[in-house]
C-alpha cells in the first residue's frame, strides 16, 4: 500500500511554482472533442485524473498525445460509443463528456461519473439544461442514455451556481441552433478558461465569469491552441503551508484575483505574507487572529480551501468558525486532525476551531482529495512523523506534490508499504 510519510515541523523555504488547474483541466480536455481538428492544451498537470481522461479519449478513439506540460488531442478518429462504466466512474469530471458528445454528435451514452465522497452531487442540474436544450433522457440502471434530433437554444435557469452544470450545458449549445442564455451561471475562473478554449476553437460565448452567459451556435469548431489557468485550489494549499511553517516561501504562477477571498482571510488573521503580481511570500507567523469563514461558490471561499484551511485554523487564538455551506460531506478531515492533537467541534455545518493546540505526528486517511491536503499540510506542521493512507486521492489533484515539498525543506516521501 503507497503512503505519504511526513517528518514534520521542517521549515519551508525557496519557491513553489503552482501547475495548472485541475478543475480547468478536466473539462478542456473533454471539450477538446468538440473540434474537427487537433487542439493543442499547453500547462496540463500530470496527475490522476487527466491519465483517466486519456483513456476515454484513446477509448473514444482519438489521437492521444504527451509533450511535457502540453497536450495534443486529435478527436478526428473518434467514434461515439458508449463509455464504459470502469472508465465513467473514475473521477467526476468524466461526464463533461456527456456534455462534449451530445453538442457534437447528438448522442451521449455513459455511466454515472464517480469522484470524491464529499456529500451529494447529484447532475440533476446538467440534465435538466440537455432537455431544455431538447435532448431527450433515459436511464437504464446506472447508465444515461442522451439524445436529441436538434439542440435548439434557449434560456436555461439554474436553481444553484453550478460550475459543473454551467460548463456542460455550455458545451451542449456551442454547436446548438439559436442562442443560449444561462442565466444563475457560476462565475469560477475555469468556466473563463473553457470559454476561452472554445471561443479559440469558432465559437461564440460572451459573458463567462458573470451570471449571465450567452451562446451563439455555430455549425463547425475547428483546432486550436489553449493554455489551462494556474490552479488556484493548489497555489491557496501551498500558501497555506507557508502560513503554518514557511520562511519567505515564495508560491510562483499565481492569479491573486482568482485566491482574493483566502488572501483577505490571511490578512485577517495577521499572517505575514507579501501579494506580488503574479507570485506571494508567506512566512510562519505567531499569534494568529480567530477568523469566522463561509465557504460560498466563486468569488465567496472556495470550500476546496476549507479542508486545507481547517489546519491553519488550529494554530489561530480563541475559538475560530468554519461555516461549510456547499457540501455536506467534507469535514471528514477532522476526526484525523483531533487523533493529532486539534481541538475540533462539528455542530451540524459548522466547525468550532480551538486554538493554537500542538499537533503531533500520527497514520491518518486521506478520505477525499482536498482532506489528504489537509492532513498533508498538518503532517508538516506536526511533531513527530505523519503517516497517510489512501493517498490515490492526493496524487488525483496535486501534481508532483513530493517533489514540490522537498524542493522546498520538507521532509516527505512517497513509500511502499
Amino acid at each position: 500500500m503507497e503512503k505519504i510519510i511526513i517528518d514534520g515541523n521542517h521549515t519551508l523555504t525557496g519557491t513553489i511554482k503552482v501547475s495548472g488547474a485541475k478543475n480547468s483541466a478536466v473539462a478542456l480536455v473533454p471539450a477538446s472533442l468538440l473540434a474537427d481538428d487537433k487542439v493543442t492544451i499547453d500547462n496540463i498537470p500530470n496527475i490522476s485524473d487527466i491519465e483517466a481522461l486519456n483513456e476515454i479519449l484513446e477509448y473514444l478513439g482519438a489521437k492521444v498525445e504527451r509533450k511535457e506540460e502540453s497536450m495534443e488531442i486529435d478527436p478526428s478518429t473518434v467514434e461515439n460509443k458508449a463509455i464504459p462504466e470502469g472508465h465513467a466512474q473514475k473521477l467526476r469530471a468524466s461526464y463533461y463528456f456527456m456534455g462534449a458528445m451530445l453538442g457534437k454528435y447528438k448522442k451521449a451514452e455513459m455511466y454515472f461519473p464517480g469522484g470524491c465522497s464529499i456529500g451529494a452531487r447529484p447532475i440533476d442540474l446538467h440534465l435538466k439544461g440537455f432537455e431544455e436544450l431538447g435532448a431527450k433522457i433515459r436511464n437504464e440502471g446506472n447508465k444515461y442514455i442522451i439524445e436529441a434530433d436538434e439542440l435548439v437554444g434557449t434560456n436555461i435557469y439554474l436553481d444553484f451556481a453550478s460550475v459543473g452544470a454551467t460548463i456542460n450545458i455550455m458545451l451542449a449549445a456551442t454547436k446548438a441552433k439559436g442562442t443560449t442564455i444561462i442565466e444563475n451561471a457560476a462565475k469560477e475562473p475555469e468556466i473563463v478558461n473553457v470559454a476561452t478554449f472554445l471561443n479559440q476553437m469558432g465559437a461564440k460565448i460572451t459573458g463567462a465569469g458573470t451570471s449571465e452567459i450567452k451562446i451563439k451556435g455555430v455549425k463547425k469548431l475547428h483546432g486550436c491552441y489553449t493554455e489551462v489557468i494556474p490552479d488556484r485550489i493548489e497555489a491557496g494549499t501551498y500558501i497555506i503551508a507557508g502560513a503554518l511553517v514557511g520562511d519567505n516561501l515564495k508560491i510562483d504562477n499565481i492569479i491573486p484575483d482568482h485566491i482574493e477571498a483566502l488572501l483577505l482571510k490571511l490578512k485577517e488573521m495577521k499572517v505575514n505574507m507579501k501579494v506580488g503580481k503574479d507570485n506571494i511570500v508567506i512566512s510562519k507567523t505567531e499569534n494568529l487572529k480567530k477568523i469566522n469563514v463561509h465557504t460560498q461558490v466563486f468569488p465567496g471561499f472556495p470550500t476546496d480551501l476549507q479542508q486545507p484551511l481547517t489546519t491553519l485554523l488550529t494554530q489561530c487564538n480563541g475559538v475560530s468558525i468554519l461555516e461549510e455551506n456547499i457540501y455536506e460531506n467534507r469535514f471528514q478531515n477532522v476526526p484525523f486532525l483531533n487523533e493529532m492533537g486539534a481541538n475540533i467541534k462539528i455542530d451540524n455545518k459548522l466547525l468550532l476551531i480551538s486554538g493554537p493546540t500542538k499537533l503531533i505526528g500520527k497514520e491518518v486517511e486521506a478520505t477525499d482529495l482536498r482532506a489528504g491536503a489537509c492532513l498533508v499540510l498538518a503532517g508538516l506542521a506536526a511533531t513527530g512523523q505523519t503517516k497517510i493512507t489512501n493517498i490515490k486521492y492526493i496524487l488525483r489533484g496535486y501534481e508532483k506534490i513530493i517533489e514540490k515539498l522537498t524542493n522546498v525543506g520538507a521532509h516527505i516521501s512517497l513509500v511502499d508499504e
